[in-house]
């Protein structure tokens, strides 16, 4: 049986991966399932990071390493993808 906390932990990481999926999406690295289609929006995408990076930032002392490290990981991550977007974007 599941305890409550490994529902949370389960949680934490689907919660970060729902917005790790529409950053990837709005930036045009991944397909939008409702309209099927390669969109790119990338200020809506640096929305999905801040959010991302607020939640880091609201839980410091409060992860435990694996998740601390998966989510800088996902943040830092998304942030150079968004940068060389901006930077296709300009040229």
């Amino acid at each position: 049986m599941e305890s409550e906390q490994d529902k949370y932990d389960a949680l934490f990481y689907q919660l970060i991966v729902v917005f790790q999926t529409a950053a990837l999406q709005q930036m045009g690295r991944m397909m939008n399932p409702s309209s099927e289609k390669v969109e790119l929006n990338l200020e809506q995408a640096r929305f999905s990071i801040d959010i991302l990076d607020m939640l880091r930032t609201k839980t410091i002392g409060n992860l435990n390493e694996k998740e601390e490290k998966f989510l800088d990981d996902v943040v830092s991550g998304l942030q150079l993808t968004l940068i060389a977007e901006e930077n296709k974007k300009n040229q």
